[in-house]
């Protein structure tokens, strides 16, 4: 028994407990970044936005953090990448700005801040002293345990000009125009004709894939394109004209959009329009071949002549009227 155990457990230490995590710490002296507390145990920021700010915080200046950039590296969406990005900007970690080159062009400056409370501060005191008041003593900021609070300074990440963090974020039910809807209700041949549109999208472009219930959901809509006297022809064009280069992740969200923003007025319902619709088409008479030239004439009764042979025997008939009348005038005297 004096050989030892190797494969037996440590002794656990006496005085502490063995609930929760335990910190096994390292010093860094190589490829590390410092984190503030203020940004690792954020109680509001989501743990995608955390973790984005700690890899921007990471990065040297002049790097890309573009959406389609972070998308190829992380494994999450482009939407929740933008959705993290729009955190950060909101908590005055990430804040973009146009600026004007000397060239003309109009670039989006990204800017980084390690301690946005840090440089809130800072442009308070800034403030202050253009105003010749003396700054006051800024609230203290929490710090790490063991570290003194540094106020580093903002890190510029990115200038570029494609650089994009998302639509803003709104509300969806405000925002969002409803699908428009036919006035009475489409016979079964106008659904099925809504219906077989909306299915053959994916014929002309594969991304435009939608689900049989999308199909029967958006086909009312449709339908009322088709009631307001749109053709099948420009209700598709409208589906498939200028759309994105990028991948469609919700092409029924897409198409229904686009059915109710694009959706043209109905014709104006006036007594005087109504009545031009209702015209009768103009009817146009009928060719036939002149009797006097053989030329080909519009005319609505047979037999007649053109109206070049028509003006001769009316002038041939006046001069016989007038020899007749000079020679009768000549035997009466």
């Amino acid at each position: 028994m004096a050989e030892k155990n190797l494969s037996a457990p440590a002794r656990s230490r006496s005085g502490g407990s063995v609930a929760g995590v335990r910190h096994i710490k390292f010093r860094h002296t190589e490829r590390f970044t410092v984190l503030g507390n203020h940004l690792t145990q954020h109680p509001d920021l989501s743990l995608t936005a955390i973790g984005l700010a700690a890899h921007i915080q990471s990065l040297p200046d002049g790097i890309r953090i573009g959406i389609k950039e972070l998308a190829k590296k992380f494994a999450e969406s482009e939407a929740r990448i933008a959705a993290a990005l729009r955190e950060l900007g909101a908590y005055g970690y990430l804040v973009r700005s146009k600026e004007r080159t000397a060239s003309g062009t109009v670039v989006t400056r990204t800017v980084f801040y390690d301690n946005p409370t840090a440089g809130v501060r800072a442009a308070v005191a800034d403030l202050a002293c253009e105003a010749g008041e003396p700054p006051a003593d800024p609230p203290a900021v929490e710090a790490a345990e063991g570290q003194p609070p540094v106020a580093a300074p903002p890190l510029v990440v990115d200038v570029d000009v494609d650089v994009e963090m998302g639509p803003p974020a709104m509300d969806t039910a405000k925002t969002q125009l409803p699908l428009p809807v036919p006035k009475s209700e489409p016979t079964a041949e106008i659904h099925r004709t809504a219906a077989d549109l909306l299915a053959g999208l994916r014929g002309v472009d594969p991304r435009l894939r939608l689900a049989q219930a999308e199909v029967h959901r958006l086909a009312p809509a449709v339908a009322a394109w088709l009631e307001r006297g749109l053709s099948v022809t420009d209700v598709r064009r409208a589906l498939l004209e200028r759309l994105p280069d990028e991948p469609i992740r919700h092409p029924a969200g897409l198409v229904g959009h686009r059915l109710a923003v694009l959706l043209p007025p109905p014709l104006p319902a006036t007594a005087a329009t109504r009545s031009f619709y209702a015209l009768p088409p103009v009817r146009r008479a009928p060719f036939q071949t002149c009797d006097g030239c053989e030329r080909a004439f519009r005319s609505e009764k047979r037999g007649e002549r053109c109206q070049d042979c028509r003006f001769e025997g009316e002038g041939d008939g006046e001069d016989e009227a007038r020899i007749r009348a000079v020679i009768a005038a000549a035997l009466a005297a």
